[in-house]
């Protein structure tokens, strides 16, 4: 049976190709929505972009009819714009003049016609209020992603029999067949591995005996960065290991790290520790700076309109990046907080030299960055549009690492299942240049108020020290029994930027006393 399906304007601001998704079927546009859009056009915004859009589309079908009689569209269906039922009658509480409810009085008297109307709304509460009229509503779910629980991970716990993971002990390779997963009968069920999938791989009989590895698109390979330290740091579990192992890939293996995961498991720090890693520490400096971008939902499109530099205008918002950089920076936690003043010098140094940069999401479209180490924290903020936006913008040898927690939505119009992050992760699941980690629940790292009396202890060893006074290779063992010592390279550029930074400050000094 033919359907009817009436959009609210909300799926036209999210995707205003949505006019073309329903094959067959008849659309309506209530007139409210129309004007809805038009209010929605003079924003400088992404929905303002979205409301020109569908004006443009709107204004071209036009030219093959009346839209007010239908206009027929490429899949079967035709596109009209309602305007009457005026008099249907709604619950006497409900105001008739809310664009909601004007929509649900078209649905309504649709209905009433005979009609098999349908209401598709991003809108909850309008969805709820169809169901109390009987009516049928469903969300936009074109560009939706599956429910959390059923997102691509990125990793997984599969089992080996014994002889096969002593053979990947000491080759570091075993075959997609040599692992399973077993049903509730014991038997064994082969695994359908996707390429760069990190996986645990536990032994069949010895509930102690694991490894790490990954799957390359041909057989599973032992991780090639388990014994690294970046910057100081020490990986204290498997999805941290994973995660060092992904951002440790050279920018033309692994162009796109995709992290998830809650508050606390570590995902803007250990990315901040491999870029300065990489920046400071390697030899040979393949990148050029990084770049940090953290979407904010109230002023990314209207940053232009606010006093100050653009440097200015985003520090308020970077605040959780310098809360891990001062971590970094200074990885002795007896002796870190001493002195603010010192602590914030070591910070800004790293800003004022160029070594991290900060820029506004809106002014990413448009470049093509090369060389440079692209942290985008918070990324479920993102539309599918702008993450689109910002992987495309990738140049010769750049790295970009999507950071974000999917259940914790800020922007009005996404949720746990449109916003940009899993749409990214979803569309690159399986690509040889995507490397993506879920980090679990109990992966998380923080003091006993938030995780309960039984976390752990903070995974950086306090002898690490990089920055500031007494600064000296660590010489401790690490978890896994192995040497971490700082490279001589590295020593030398932080006692370099000690000087430099004092340096800095006594002219700064000098200047205020000549003014």
């Amino acid at each position: 049976m033919k359907k009817t399906f009436v959009l609210d304007t909300n799926v036209l601001l999210q995707e205003p190709s949505a006019l073309f998704a329903f094959d067959d079927n008849d659309i309506v546009l209530p007139d409210v929505v129309l004007e809805e859009l038009d209010r929605f056009k003079r924003e400088n915004s992404e929905l303002g972009a979205n409301a020109r859009q569908v004006g443009r589309i709107l204004d071209s079908l036009r030219q093959n009819g009346t839209l007010r009689e239908g206009i027929p569209l490429r899949g079967g269906g035709t596109l009209r714009i309602e305007l009457n039922f005026t008099d249907v009658e709604l619950p006497p509480n409900w105001a008739l003049s809310t664009g909601d409810n004007r929509i649900l009085r078209i649905c309504k008297g649709l209905r009433d016609r005979g009609e098999n109307a349908i209401l598709v709304s991003k809108d909850t509460f309008a969805r709820i209020k169809a169901d109390i009229l009987d009516i049928i509503a469903q969300d936009f779910t074109n560009e939706q992603s599956p429910a959390l629980e059923q997102q691509y991970r990125g990793r997984r716990d599969v089992y080996a029999t014994r002889r096969k993971l002593e053979e990947f002990f000491k080759g570091g390779r075993v075959q997609e067949k040599d692992v399973f997963l077993c049903d509730d009968n014991g038997e064994r069920i082969p695994v359908p591995l996707i390429r760069n999938e990190f996986l645990v791989i536990h032994s069949e009989t010895t509930a102690k005996q694991s490894a790490l590895g990954r799957f390359d698109g041909e057989s599973i390979v032992a991780l090639t960065h388990l014994e690294a330290r970046p910057f100081g740091v020490n990986p204290r579990n498997a999805g941290q290991r994973f995660m060092q192992e992904a951002l440790m890939l050279d920018a033309e293996t692994a162009p796109l790290v995709i992290v998830k995961g809650a508050a606390g498991t570590a995902k803007t720090f250990y990315a901040l520790a491999v870029g300065l890693h990489k920046l400071l520490e390697e030899r040979d400096r393949s990148f050029r700076k990084i770049l940090v971008c953290r979407p904010n939902v109230k002023f990314d499109e209207d940053i232009g309109f606010l006093p100050g530099t653009e440097q200015e205008k985003m520090a308020p918002f970077l605040r959780p990046v310098v809360d891990n950089l001062e971590v970094l920076v200074d990885q002795d936690e007896k002796q870190r907080y001493k002195s603010e003043k010192e602590l914030r010098d070591k910070v800004d140094y790293l800003f004022d030299n160029n070594i991290i940069t900060t820029e506004a999401i809106a002014y990413i479209r448009g470049r093509s960055i090369a060389r440079n180490w692209v942290i985008i924290d918070e990324a479920q903020n993102l539309t599918p549009r702008q993450v689109k936006g910002i992987v495309t913008r990738v140049g010769q040898g750049t790295k970009i690492i999507l950071l974000g927690d999917p259940e914790q939505i800020d922007h009005p119009y996404l949720d746990s299942r449109t916003n940009g992050l899993v749409y990214a992760a979803e569309r690159m699941k399986g690509s040889p240049l995507c490397f993506q980690i879920t980090m679990n629940e109990d992966e998380c790292e923080r003091s006993e108020l938030p995780s309960g009396p039984q976390s752990g202890p903070f995974f950086l060893s306090s002898k690490s020290a990089i920055f500031g006074r007494g600064c000296e290779p660590h010489s401790g063992k690490t978890a896994h029994g192995s040497q971490l010592k700082i490279s001589g390279i590295a020593e030398r550029r932080l006692s370099i930027i000690t000087i430099c930074r004092f340096s800095t400050l006594q002219d700064k000094r000098l200047t205020q006393l000549q003014a």
